[in-house]
C-alpha cells in the first residue's frame, strides 16, 4: 500500500481524554494517550502509524486538549500543526466531533469521516485497513448512514458497551465477502454487569462497540443537527474563531453513543475480526503484554522480581524494581511521585480513586 491521496476521506484521531483508570501513570500532564502501553511507541504514535500506507497525512487530524498540541504535533510531525485541533476543555467525544466536522466540512463538505480513538490497540494493521476500505465504500453508498465498527466478543467484558446487531444490510461495498457484513443496530447496551454480558456474549449476536466510526460529512452534520443541535448550532462556526473557551463553557458534556448513535435510525455496523484492546484499565495489560512463567504481566520498562507471587499486573518505570513475595492478583503500579496497589477486580474503579484524589491530593493528578 502507499499513501496514494484519498480526496474523498478525512480521518479523526481522538486524542482528549484524561485516562483515568491508568492512573497514576496517566496523568493531567501526560494522559494515556501518550504513553507507551505495552511497547515503545506511544498509543497516539501507534494510532497515527496504523494509517500509514494508506492515507497521507494531510488527510488527518487530531483533536485534543490545549495542554497537549504541542505533543500531538511531536508524536505525529506529519500531520499539518492547522489540523490538530485543540479543545479548551474535555466534554466527551461529542463536542470534539462536532468541532472536527466544522473544520472538515468546511475543507471538503462531500468527505467521509473516520473518527478513531487515539488510545486504542488495533491488529492487524492489513486487514484494519482493509476494513476501512469497506466501511468507506458503503458511506458512499448509504450516504444517510452512520457506521460504527464492532469488534467479536471474546469473553464477557464489563468494561464497556455492547451492540445488539440486527438485520444483513445489502451493500455493494460487501458484495462477495464472507464476513465483512453491514447490519442494521438493534440497540447500543451501556456497561452490563458480568451476568448480563455473559448472556450477551453466549447469544452470538452482540458486538463490543469499539468507539470507531465512518459517515459522510453530510450524515453526521444532519444528525448533529437533529439530535445535538446546541452543540452544533455553538461549533459550525468554530474554524472561524480564535478562542472556543466562551463555546465551550456553553456546552454539554456527552458521548456521541447517548447523545446521537442511541436515537439515530439509520445506524449501521461492521462486525470486525480484529484484536482490539480499548487499553481501557491496567487489566487490559493483560491483553498487550505477555505473561512471566508465574502469570504475571510487566509493562514500563523497569524490573519485576517475584518470589511465589502469581497473576499480577506491574507497571514501573526504567531504571526501578517491584519485588513481589507471596501475593497474587494484584495490581502494582509506580509512576512519577505515586504508587496504586489494587486487587485486579477492582480495576474499573481506579476512576473512583481519581475522583478522591480531585479533593485529596489534586497534586497527584
Amino acid at each position: 500500500m502507499h499513501d496514494s491521496p484519498k480526496p474523498d476521506i478525512q480521518v479523526v484521531i481522538l486524542a482528549g481524554g484524561r485516562g483515568t483508570r491508568f492512573w497514576p501513570a496517566s496523568r493531567r500532564s501526560q494522559p494515556k494517550q501518550f504513553l507507551p502501553i505495552g511497547k515503545e511507541q506511544s498509543l497516539l504514535a501507534a494510532t497515527c502509524e496504523r494509517l500509514s500506507g494508506w492515507i497521507p497525512p494531510e488527510q488527518i487530524w487530531i483533536v485534543t486538549g490545549e495542554a497537549h498540541t504541542q505533543a500531538s504535533a511531536e508524536v505525529c510531525p506529519s500531520i499539518p500543526t492547522n489540523q490538530i485541533l485543540a479543545e479548551p476543555c474535555g466534554k466527551n467525544t461529542l463536542p470534539a466531533i462536532a468541532l472536527a466536522n466544522a473544520h472538515i466540512t468546511r475543507k471538503n463538505p462531500d468527505a467521509v469521516q473516520i473518527v478513531l480513538p487515539a488510545d486504542h490497540i488495533v491488529a492487524p494493521k492489513g486487514a484494519f485497513q482493509d476494513l476501512l476500505d469497506t466501511a468507506v465504500r458503503t458511506a458512499q453508498e448509504r450516504p444517510e448512514a452512520l457506521i460504527t465498527l464492532g469488534i467479536r466478543p471474546t469473553h464477557p467484558a464489563t468494561g464497556f458497551g455492547w451492540i445488539e446487531v440486527g438485520e444483513e444490510q445489502v451493500c455493494s461495498a460487501t458484495q462477495g465477502a464472507t464476513e465483512t457484513k453491514a447490519h442494521a443496530v438493534q440497540r447500543f447496551v451501556e456497561k452490563p454487569d458480568a451476568e448480563r454480558a455473559l448472556q450477551y456474549l453466549e447469544s452470538g449476536q452482540f458486538l463490543w462497540n469499539s468507539g470507531m466510526f465512518v459517515w459522510s460529512s453530510g450524515a453526521i452534520s444532519a444528525a448533529l443537527s437533529q439530535y445535538a443541535p446546541g452543540t452544533h448550532q455553538a461549533l459550525k462556526d468554530a474554524p472561524k474563531l480564535t478562542d472556543l473557551t466562551p463555546v465551550y463553557e456553553t456546552l454539554e458534556s456527552a458521548s456521541i453513543d447517548t447523545a446521537i448513535l442511541e436515537k439515530a435510525e439509520q445506524v449501521l455496523v461492521f462486525p470486525a475480526d480484529l484484536s482490539w484492546s480499548d487499553v481501557g484499565s491496567w487489566e487490559s495489560l493483560t491483553e498487550v503484554v505477555p505473561a512471566d512463567s508465574q502469570g504475571n504481566h510487566a509493562d514500563g520498562g523497569g524490573d519485576l522480581i517475584a518470589l511465589d507471587a502469581h497473576n499480577c499486573i506491574v507497571h514501573t518505570p526504567p531504571e526501578t524494581l517491584i519485588s513481589l513475595l507471596g501475593v497474587e492478583n494484584l495490581v502494582v503500579v509506580r509512576a512519577g511521585n505515586a504508587v496504586l496497589v489494587a486487587p485486579r477486580d477492582r480495576g474499573q474503579d481506579v476512576r473512583k480513586l481519581v475522583d478522591l484524589l480531585e479533593t485529596q491530593g489534586p497534586q497527584f493528578l
